[in-house]
């Protein structure tokens, strides 16, 4: 498992004000709202989200041949025991099926089977919609990021006290839903 190293404190680096701290919590809570979807979206056909997450990383490996459990615990950040045990239980499910190497039969390819692709494509739809519907704010917060490392100080970005637009849209939305929805007795 790799692990970034620590930050350490640096004196000469611009200091960091209330607003600066305000974009950087909507930032970390739009990321655990989607990794939030993301687990519901899995639980909600019978996955835990780790599942999802292998199924990603073997639809997406950008390698010629299958990736490998060493590839796929690289991608997950785990462990290759439990990359071993995460791809048994995705191949006792009919998900994934393991493939000899051609070249080196030692090596072990995972590949989706056809029930696999039907269910990675569900949940992937279902993603890059949550990605389409967030997307505005995680662009605001990145293109912030990405002056204030240009200039080397803290610019003027979006209002963290303003919710984004598709923000408000999407508890626009939630609010008509629940007026709409049974009320319960």
């Amino acid at each position: 498992m790799e692990a970034t190293a620590p930050v350490k404190a640096n004196s000469t680096r611009t200091r960091l004000g209330r607003p600066d701290y305000r974009r950087l919590a909507a930032f970390r809570y739009t990321l655990r709202r989607f990794l939030s979807f993301s687990e519901m979206a899995a639980r909600r056909i019978g996955l835990a989200s780790q599942q999802y997450q292998a199924l990603l990383a073997v639809m997406g490996h950008s390698g010629q041949d299958p990736i490998t459990v060493k590839d796929l615990a690289h991608q997950l950040l785990i462990k290759h025991n439990s990359a071993v045990g995460l791809v048994d239980r995705l191949e006792a499910e009919g998900l994934v099926r393991r493939q000899a190497g051609v070249a080196d039969r030692r090596k072990v390819g995972i590949l989706l089977t056809s029930k696999g692709v039907r269910v990675f494509e569900g949940l992937a739809a279902a993603h890059l919609s949550e990605l389409k519907r967030i997307g505005p704010e995680l662009r605001d917060f990145l293109e912030y990021m990405l002056t204030a490392a240009a200039s080397g100080r803290a610019p003027a970005g979006p209002n963290p006290e303003r919710p984004a637009p598709a923000a408000a849209a999407s508890r626009r939305r939630g609010a008509r839903a629940a007026e709409r929805a049974p009320a319960e007795s």
